[in-house]
């Protein structure tokens, strides 16, 4: 009977009010796992704009394995998580490697994708296949946190099995898709953070036990964040003008381990502590990642020769200062590009 209702009053208000997404009018298992994938710690709002860009310049995962690692990462750039766009052209070329073109169908293969975990394989079986496995997004943990009233934190080994437990007595193995749809959509769209009075007119509150309970403003409940470490960078952007031609220098990350891999910046120099004072000659961004505050300085050289420095620029290559955006940047140094003005 709590299925049926739930079944009941989550589809009548998906019905009313599901956004028009381009992936849900599909079952095409490519376009769903690249949205997957996009939409991973990306509001759908950003996402939308990088799927665009995907779709229509690689139309099938055999063009997406084709297409040089570079553009792949140029056309990812901004999404802020570079893992993903090599992920994205890692999976595809082993999607072709295996003959499973044009996209794998067993769980156990989709699964086996780089960057493709328990809840984006899923997902992809739900959506593109309707087969009975569930998606659980953070919306959908925030929805079954309040629904069954569970304090334990959703994100530690023994919450997340709790929680994986008492969903899959709640799914709809006969609409797996619709179901999974209107869960997450549910936790986007109305079972937010922030619930205000949303409460009082819930759809759901007759079977919401954090309702019942007053508890549903407490939920879900997190484990303890680490500390976050923060790190000083000044880069150093070199200027030289040869026969009206503006040139700059640009370098290569090369650590496989590092998540700007493969990514260019300019010349850089790392400090252990901040610096002691400010330079107003400087345009100065802290940039925030998951475990780390990035405190990043940007200074404007303008050299004579490249000789003058040459030290400075080991494993460098000088470009053309109109070629920059040939070259994929991390989102930190993009910031940066639109606010300079070189001329």
């Amino acid at each position: 009977m709590r299925n049926s209702l739930l079944y009941s009053h989550l589809y009548s208000w998906y019905e009313a009010n599901h956004r028009d997404l381009p992936w849900r009018e599909t079952n095409d298992p490519y376009r769903i796992w690249l949205s997957e994938i996009i939409l991973q710690q990306t509001r759908v709002a950003q996402g939308l704009d990088y799927y665009f860009r995907f779709v229509n310049r690689w139309e099938t995962v055999e063009a997406l394995a084709a297409a040089k690692e570079e553009d792949v990462l140029r056309e990812g750039q901004g999404l802020g998580y570079y893992t993903r766009a090599r992920n994205l052209h890692k999976a595809a070329q082993m999607i072709v490697e295996h003959a499973w073109t044009p996209f794998p169908t067993r769980f156990e293969d989709i699964r086996s994708l780089p960057g493709v975990g328990e809840y984006t394989a899923g997902a992809i079986a739900a959506f593109a296949y309707n087969d009975a496995y569930l998606a659980m997004d953070g919306n959908v943990y925030r929805v079954l946190a309040r629904l069954l009233d569970i304090d334990e934190p959703f994100d530690t080994t023994q919450g997340k099995k709790l929680f994986r437990q008492q969903a899959e007595k709640l799914l709809d193995r006969e609409h797996p898709k619709l179901y999974n749809s209107a869960i997450m959509e549910f936790g986007a769209l109305y079972c937010t953070p922030v619930l205000g009075d949303k409460c009082n007119d819930c759809p759901l509150q007759s079977i919401c036990m954090a309702h019942i309970h007053g508890t549903a403003e407490l939920l879900p409940v997190r484990k303890a964040r680490p500390k976050v470490k923060d790190r000083w960078l000044d880069y150093h952007i070199y200027i030289l003008e040869e026969n009206n031609i503006l040139y700059t220098f640009l370098h290569q990350r090369s650590n496989p381990h590092d998540i700007w891999f493969h990514l260019y910046e300019f010349p850089c120099e790392e400090h252990s502590t901040p610096p002691a004072t400010k330079d107003a000659k400087a345009i100065s961004f802290t940039h925030v990642l998951s475990h780390q505050r990035l405190h990043a300085r940007f200074f404007v050289h303008r050299i004579d020769s490249d000789k003058d420095i040459e030290s400075k620029l080991q494993d460098n290559i000088r470009i053309r200062w109109e070629d920059l955006e040939d070259f994929p940047f991390p989102r930190l140094l993009l910031r940066a590009l639109e606010q300079l003005r070189v001329k």
